[in-house]
């Protein structure tokens, strides 16, 4: 018995950290319209359209290894089904700065989580010159399929084929490389439009300013920007993730201080520059959308929470209160300048924990409540349901009930109940984020399927696994013919919208 193997069980864990490390490699080959053959379950006839994913391909360059893999160029996974047949295509995005490293094979650019150049200090001091990874999300704009990274500009794709066109500026909205967030909301219950996408960018510094964009996504006019505005907020703002309600964009300005200096001097990356402050009060940043009833009116600003929020999965008004359903951390999660992030110590990381506040917009106050304890993150309602009430929660998250771990199961979550079940890849198995697909017709908002790909450490290779979104029963498992690192988010977009 391993050292490692004896830790694991003294820990009472369920998994090899070996198997959850061997998934950080890079991807070699670029792939097209490859055919998948399902290996185990039954193919899917009713299931139409393209699984889009992105995540760091890159993680190694001339025996280097980065500091941390959200520092990986973007690589674009789309697996796509039609008539019961499943393809997969592959293809880095060709930004500016990945060219350049590919034709040296060399890290040329620092990180903003603490990846550095060789040389040292020397070599990193005052080079602030960041590149922009395209490695966060990936999602479709109107007949444009664009990679986020959130500090940055998007960079366009053919959706069919996955080529990148280059950095857009979305016909004019956008200043040259202007931030962009990664986490883009689709709205289906907007009144402006039958499908609308909703997003924002981030200027920060003792001040920062959100500029909240509402762009159509169907029709006529998709593509198209519908409303744009601009409001100032009181201190630095890190902002990775927001809400919408019909009425408003809900953003959550954590209790943080960011000391650029280490940064500026070479010492360590952006992030690891941001400590949460005890001393701070976490603020709700609540801002009217241009679509809803209050249009015009200022934003309402409300204390909130202790704890840190990467990601919110979903808001909704009730009265004159915004409930807010979000994962919450009791501090930032960082990894320091001299850890390995394949070997992390889990149980000395923050854990992710399923929490909802309840925002009252009248008394000015807000209050947070336990949905659940169990370690989690990724968690998803049905697309339809974003920004009005939803039922229903799906969410990657812990095999053990207690303390944290890598992320090996699936869990359905009743937000309302708390009642929960469980599909679990364990003791092998490490899932990543669900993508919630509804069940065209259906009535009920948990009918449909649940895809996410999975890192299979028995046979150190990638799977995607279909689950029935309603009772985790397995569909279909399909082997994929890369090896796909640990990623970030994806989306789905129907058969008709990807021609």
């Amino acid at each position: 018995m391993t050292s490692l193997q004896e830790k694991n069980i003294l820990n009472n864990q369920v998994f090899d950290k070996a198997d959850w490390s061997s998934a950080y490699q890079n991807v070699e080959v670029e792939l097209e319209n490859k055919s998948l053959n399902i290996s185990k379950g039954n193919i899917i006839p009713e299931l139409n359209g393209t699984l889009f994913r992105n995540g760091p391909g890159i993680l190694e360059r001339d025996g280097q290894w980065l500091h941390h893999p959200f520092d990986g160029d973007g690589m674009i996974t789309a697996i796509k089904f039609k008539n019961g047949k499943a393809s997969f295509t592959n293809k880095f995005v060709k930004t500016e700065g990945f060219l350049k490293e590919q034709k040296v094979d060399k890290f040329l650019y620092r990180g903003v989580f603490g990846s550095q150049k060789k040389g040292g200090v020397i070599n990193n001091a005052f080079n602030l010159n960041l590149k922009n990874i395209a490695n966060t999300h990936v999602i479709k704009l109107g007949d444009e399929l664009l990679a986020l990274w959130e500090a940055a500009g998007p960079h366009s794709l053919d959706p069919n084929n996955l080529e990148t066109n280059g950095l857009t500026t979305l016909k004019g909205v956008l200043k040259k490389n202007e931030a962009f967030s990664a986490h883009p909301k689709i709205d289906f219950n907007s009144k402006s439009a039958d499908e609308v996408l909703i997003t924002f960018g981030v200027q920060t510094g003792p001040t920062s300013t959100i500029r909240l964009m509402e762009f159509s996504n169907s029709g006529k006019n998709s593509g198209q920007i519908l409303f744009d505005r601009k409001d100032k907020l009181k201190g630095f703002a890190f902002l990775h993730d927001f809400a919408i309600t019909t009425n408003w964009a809900i953003f959550l300005q954590n209790a943080i201080d960011f000391n650029p200096l280490p940064f500026v001097m070479g010492q360590k990356g952006a992030a690891q520059c941001l400590k949460s402050n005890p001393k701070k009060t976490a603020k709700f940043f609540i801002v009217p959308r241009d679509s809803g009833l209050f249009r015009g009116q200022p934003p309402i600003t409300i204390d909130a929470p202790e704890g840190f929020v990467f990601h919110h999965v979903n808001a909704y008004e009730n009265d004159s209160n915004i409930i807010l359903d979000s994962i919450f951390y009791d501090d930032f999660p960082s990894v320091g300048p001299d850890e390995d992030f394949r070997d992390i110590d889990f149980d000395n990381y923050p854990a992710g924990k399923l929490k909802r506040s309840i925002i009252d917009l009248k008394g000015k106050s807000s209050k947070l409540v336990s949905i659940s304890d169990q370690t989690c993150e990724f968690a998803v309602v049905n697309p339809n349901f974003l920004g009005i009430k939803a039922n229903f929660s799906w969410m990657a998250c812990t095999e053990r009930k207690t303390g944290n771990a890598p992320l090996q199961a699936i869990k359905k979550v009743n937000l309302e109940t708390k009642e929960e079940l469980f599909w679990s890849a364990a003791p092998k198995g490490f899932v990543s984020e669900p993508i919630m697909v509804p069940k065209e017709g259906s009535k009920h908002e948990d009918e449909g399927y649940l895809l996410t790909l999975i890192w299979n450490g028995s046979r150190r290779g990638s799977d995607l696994i279909i689950l029935n979104s309603k009772t985790l029963e397995e569909l279909a498992i399909y082997e994929l013919p890369i090896n796909i690192p640990h990623g970030l988010h994806g989306s789905w977009a129907n058969e008709k919208l990807i021609q």
